[in-house]
């Protein structure tokens, strides 16, 4: 069964049309009903779709560019995290120096201090020796006067004279030292001028022509001077 077309009812204009039914204009050359309208509304939601989507790629892309403004307060207040640790680690670095500094100051005065504490204490210790060798040997000086004037003599001999021979190597270990010599030039703190001789030719200053006693020395320091007679140079 072919259903028909619905007849127009009586009364009623061929150009009336349903509600909601719309009519399209052919297209030259083309056949009817080719073309269609799009529903009203919907047109303008795409637009603002495409618009969205550009200001969303146009963002992305100063994202990127490092143009976002809320990247760029981030980037800022990284750099200024960054540049306040850096000058803490300065800071630090700097007072660790100091400290170190300080620390090699106090290590150098007292190195220095201590190396005097023990010059000094060198220094007591050996004149405490010194001064129990002087007590000791000084009277053992004119013992030795005495073996001396012996030796002149021609009587040192025999067993005395091993005696003092022994005597005379044990003051010698215990660091008195025997000096003044015949030709030595004078000098006033090693010898004492008993007579001056006259004066001499062959001298070009103050000579020593006769010992009359030896001196003796402890170290650096003279126990007795030696007494002697001299003879001057002859002036022009």
């Amino acid at each position: 069964m072919t259903d028909r077309p619905a007849e127009p009812m009586p009364g009623a204009e061929p150009s009336d049309l349903q509600e909601g039914e719309s009519t399209v204009a052919p297209s030259p050359g083309g056949t009817e009903g080719s073309q269609t309208r799009e529903p009203s509304g919907f047109g303008d939601a795409a637009g603002e779709m495409s618009d969205q989507t550009e200001v969303e790629a146009q963002v992305e892309g100063d994202r990127v560019a490092g143009n976002d403004p809320g990247t760029a307060e981030e980037q800022g207040g990284d750099q200024a995290a960054g540049q306040d640790d850096e000058d803490t680690e300065v800071d630090e670095l700097a007072q660790m120096k100091g400290s170190l500094a300080d620390l090699t100051n106090d290590l150098q005065r007292l190195s220095a201090e201590y190396a005097n504490y023990r010059r000094r204490v060198d220094r007591e210790r050996q004149l405490v020796a010194e001064n129990a060798a002087y007590k000791a040997l000084t009277p053992v000086i004119e013992v030795l006067d005495t073996i001396d004037r012996a030796r002149e003599h021609g009587e040192l001999e025999g067993g005395f004279k091993t005696v003092a021979d022994q005597l005379e190597r044990v003051v010698a270990t215990a660091g008195l030292i025997r000096f003044g010599e015949p030709g030595d030039a004078f000098d006033p703190t090693f010898h004492e001028a008993l007579s001056h001789l006259g004066a001499d030719p062959e001298v070009q200053v103050t000579t020593v022509k006769h010992v009359a006693k030896a001196g003796y020395r402890l170290g650096e320091r003279v126990v007795r001077a030696s007494q002697v007679l001299v003879v001057d140079p002859v002036e022009d």
